[in-house]
């Protein structure tokens, strides 16, 4: 199963951190905050991605052609005999990433509806794929998500939590999604909060808006209103990461050795 991680968006509003890297590149400890969020798939086995680009794509495209580099230790001889031993971490060779990482040129305007549509023939040959976005965290169970989504049936899943409401909220009946609604002015309850399980054969009529289409606007509306989108709800930790505070929070857990997220040793 395939999981999808929107990388595309300009993030202006964490300009702040850095006005060089596109936000999925901004570094929780020394590596990027997609990098977290591919690890904590990959300990639940999911390991083959697709990343939807857009601004400044070509960064992450160099993170993951160099990857090997980037993250080991090297011996660089000088000199007529110039050469480049990878040691990797430790004395030891190799990496510990047994990843696929397929990175797809969606535009750099392209809106979040339109870069999943984009990414179509890579998932639509297995019968679900996972969405998140590239610039939050949680210590979600991912395998209970599959695992729910796949006993109700219905076209998609949304993560739902409960953090400040400045998302887009989600009105449930029992575990339906009833109504959603993109970024009330108030809100209370559950949120949506990424996440999501959906059906890789079935969903497509309801991503046919082209570049322009807004996932979390349309989309997420006509399925809830079909009765097609279900909610799996997360009681635990949940972290966007949008404005400067909120990524200094998340550098602060993981200096302190206590970043909830993370789900591998």
């Amino acid at each position: 199963m395939k999981v999808v991680i929107l990388c595309g968006g300009q993030g202006t509003r964490i300009r702040d951190a850095s006005e060089v890297l596109p936000k999925p590149m901004l570094p929780i400890g020394q590596r990027p905050i997609v990098w977290h969020i591919m690890k904590m798939y990959a300990s639940h086995g999911f390991r083959d991605f697709v990343l939807t680009l857009g601004y400044k794509g070509w960064l992450i495209k160099e993170f993951f052609l160099n990857y090997r580099a980037m993250t080991s230790d090297l011996r660089v001889t000088l000199g007529p005999s110039h050469a480049t031993e990878v040691l990797g971490r430790n004395g030891t060779s190799g990496s510990d990433e047994d990843w696929s990482v397929t990175l797809a040129e969606t535009g750099e305007h392209t809106m979040t509806g339109g870069r999943v549509a984009a990414i179509r023939r890579y998932v639509e040959g297995d019968d679900l794929f996972m969405l998140t976005y590239g610039d939050g965290v949680a210590d979600v169970d991912l395998t209970a998500l599959v695992a729910f989504h796949r006993s109700h049936g219905r076209i998609a899943t949304v993560t739902a939590v409960h953090p400040p409401g400045r998302f887009g909220e989600l009105g449930l009946e029992g575990h339906g999604v009833t109504e959603f609604n993109e970024k009330p002015n108030s809100t209370a309850g559950f949120i949506n909060g990424g996440f999501l399980v959906l059906d890789a054969r079935r969903v497509w009529p309801y991503l046919a808006g082209g570049p322009g289409l807004i996932f979390e606007q349309e989309p997420l509306r006509r399925l809830a209103h079909d009765r097609e989108l279900m909610a799996f709800e997360h009681n635990g930790f949940w972290q966007p990461m949008d404005t400067l505070r909120e990524y200094n929070l998340l550098n602060d857990l993981w200096a302190s050795g206590k970043a909830p997220w993370k789900s591998w040793t």
